[in-house]
């Protein structure tokens, strides 16, 4: 059974940047939602902050933490459907502290689908990662692709998408998994490559510094993530449950392709500086991501519709709004 638009339906990462989009496409779709920002003492909602007044009006936002179950449970109660995206994703990050990979991804993605299961919620949108998938060794790389993780982040999302499919096949719990690849538009942290390039080239800069630029991905528009999302949680049961979906493009360009793009479309004759930082150790980089999103659009008729130089264009407009660009640091490496 789909769900009706007037329902309850919840974000967990709401606060983030695909969580944000993603609630603003719930509501602009007639849906209530209830949206959980991670817990702090400043009271901060996250990117939902910045949301304007008439979709906040159709928002609960509750603060919290999954990786507490005190907290999931009253989130799920009388929610019809809930879009599990809270996450630690961060790469580099998890070199450092990939036990908080573990507690976040693993044991709160376990905690959501316990919730799900006590309070009889209709359906669970998992999210996974292309990063599941490492470096292609065949594209484009469909969902029955070998799955390899080659950082701690990839192995705690990789454990959660296992934890999604035991459940539905030990318990039954209506689970489908959605499996984004490289997503990118406005208010995304410069610790990914887009902002980082938009960002400094916006700030004045015309020498950027960046990691390897010899690895392809497919990049999509963050709006059309937000529609995949809908999507799976909105269709007919009996064709997606159980299931894992890619949401891509089924387009690649190199990172180095992507820099002269983004120079192109800012008029600015931009240089790159290796920065040591930013290079993942040799056998975590993953040198090679493209989708094949057929699957998905065979079972529901979704597919990407923004091209890449118009998502583009509509990130750079966005960064190049002092008010935005303020909110980032334009120097210094960001984890």
């Amino acid at each position: 059974m789909s769900t009706p638009a007037n329902e309850l339906v919840a974000v967990t990462g709401a606060d983030g940047f695909i969580g944000s989009h993603l609630v603003e496409t719930l509501v602009e779709r007639g849906h209530r939602v209830r949206a959980m920002a991670l817990y702090n003492s400043f009271g901060s909602y996250g990117w939902l902050d910045t949301l304007p007044q008439d979709v906040m009006d159709n928002v609960e936002v509750v603060l919290g933490d999954v990786r507490d179950p005190g907290c999931v449970e009253p989130f799920l109660a009388d929610v019809s459907t809930v879009y599990h995206l809270a996450a630690l994703i961060a790469i580099p990050y998890s070199y450092t502290a990939p036990r908080s990979y573990v507690e976040t991804n693993v044991l709160g993605t376990m905690n959501v689908l316990d919730a799900a299961r006590r309070q009889g919620t209709q359906r669970v949108v998992h999210t996974s990662t292309s990063e599941t998938y490492g470096t292609a060794r065949s594209v484009p790389i469909s969902e029955d692709h070998p799955l390899q993780a080659q950082s701690p982040y990839a192995a705690s999302k990789l454990a959660a998408d296992k934890l999604a499919e035991s459940y539905y096949l030990s318990f039954e719990t209506p689970v489908v998994t959605l499996r984004p690849f490289n997503t990118y538009g406005p208010r995304q942290s410069n610790r990914a490559v887009i902002p980082t390039v938009v960002a400094q080239l916006a700030a004045g800069r015309k020498t950027i510094d960046l990691g390897a630029i010899t690895p392809t991905r497919d990049f999509q528009f963050v709006k059309d993530t937000a529609a995949a999302f809908v999507t799976v949680g909105t269709a007919a049961a009996e064709t997606v449950l159980g299931q894992v979906f890619n949401a891509g493009t089924g387009g690649e360009i190199s990172v180095g392709d992507l820099v002269r793009t983004v120079g192109r479309i800012m008029d600015v004759d931009v240089e790159v500086r290796l920065d040591p930082n930013r290079v993942r150790p040799e056998g975590s980089e993953v040198q090679r991501l493209v989708a094949d999103p057929s699957r998905l659009t065979a079972a529901t008729g979704w597919s990407a519709q923004t091209d890449l130089e118009k998502g583009l264009a509509q990130t750079i407009d966005w960064f190049r709004d002092p008010a935005n660009l303020a909110r980032y640091r334009t120097s210094g490496y960001v984890i």
